[in-house]
């Protein structure tokens, strides 16, 4: 070997040395400066990265006799800011933000109603208020991009104050108010869903941020924010997961949505069963249709029937979100969805049988 290809040599190891170094040296500083969710929380929102200290109420029973149990007002895809067309949908539905709030007032009014109005010894010591994801709607889609009524930042601070009002409503009409959180698919700023990080890629959990801030000296509330896609509690002893449903794929025209979230909670069982995770209840929406089941509890939509469920033939559902009462003794008990907006009566009679 020439002198030339010596010193070549030696100049094309030395380079690949530096390379090396360099790509440690640039593994250093990102991890010096990357920021996980417990440091995105204390750096940028202010909030502890300590676990939060659920409420007592959760777990002991309501010292009046004869109370219903603890409610839960189990609210999930909101899509706010999505604009769905009348026209395009045979009439059935209409939805914009002027409609989104007079359904999330709605929502608050009519479970507050239905709880201290409907229910015998209507003493509770505190409302659970889950919040399952997609509550914007996003721009992951081009014709969302197209149509939903503002951007994707102003709607999550328009959102931020309606749900701000809520839990402010739960609060004096409950006195405790528990809002366990996950992320959902339309939320995310990505092109497909991560699994690594996926909730710094989503405006649900900037906003479930932004609302646990604002209420950070209220001890009447707390919170459960994921940094996954799940998130466990307990009431009376009765295991509690939320997920947003968007890993369950798959259903037919036979069985629509039931086949894909029986094989869900079926896996995620297994899974949680293995590391000591066990419940008894999985909650998740997603699907927007409303199932009540001892094992799966679905929620409905707060948008309702859409041009997506239209052009899919899906079965119409009018817009509703799930409520339901936990007893210390009989587990869950009343189901009573929240419809949010009126459905025609066509005989005002309580009943009728042909003759």
């Amino acid at each position: 070997m020439t002198k030339g290809n010596d010193e070549a040599s030696r100049l094309i190891t030395g380079l690949f040395d530096r390379l090396a170094e360099c790509k440690l040296e640039i593994r250093d500083l990102y991890n010096a400066r990357a920021l996980d969710h417990k440091a995105v929380r204390e750096a940028i929102f202010g909030l502890s990265a300590a676990k939060p200290d659920v409420p007592i109420w959760t777990i002991d029973p309501p010292k009046a006799k004869n109370s219903p149990g603890v409610p839960t007002l189990f609210a999930s895809d909101w899509h706010w800011g999505e604009v769905i067309d009348p026209e395009q949908i045979n009439g059935v539905n209409k939805y914009n933000l002027r409609i989104a709030h007079a359904r999330a007032k709605r929502l608050i009014e009519g479970a507050i109603d239905l709880l201290k109005n409907h229910m015998v010894n209507p003493s509770y010591p505190g409302i659970i208020f889950p919040l399952g994801g997609d509550m914007v709607s996003g721009d992951i889609h081009d014709e969302l991009r197209e149509s939903n009524e503002l951007a994707t930042i102003p709607t999550v601070l328009d959102l931020l104050e309606v749900l701000c009002a809520s839990v402010n409503s739960l609060a004096n009409a409950f006195g405790h108010v528990h809002i366990p959180c996950v992320t959902g698919n339309h939320g995310r700023n990505t092109l497909k869903i991560r699994a690594k990080g996926r909730v710094h890629t989503s405006y649900d959990w900037l906003l479930y941020c932004l609302l646990e801030r604002e209420f950070k000296a209220d001890k009447r509330v707390s919170f459960q924010v994921s940094s996954g896609p799940d998130v466990s509690w307990s009431v009376f002893g009765h295991k509690f997961l939320m997920t947003h449903g968007d890993q369950f794929r798959g259903g037919d025209g036979l069985i629509g949505c039931l086949g894909p979230i029986i094989r869900g909670d079926h896996k995620k069982r297994g899974r949680n069963g293995q590391i000591g995770l066990e419940y008894d209840t999985m909650i998740l929406g997603h699907w927007h249709q409303y199932i009540s089941m001892g094992r799966v509890i679905v929620n409905g939509s707060l948008k309702g029937y859409d041009e997506y469920a239209n052009a899919g033939n899906f079965g119409f559902e009018p817009p509703k979100q799930a409520l339901w009462m936990n007893h210390p003794k009989h587990g869950i008990t009343f189901a009573m969805p929240v419809v949010l907006e009126d459905q025609s009566v066509k005989n005002t009679k309580w009943v009728v049988w042909p003759k």
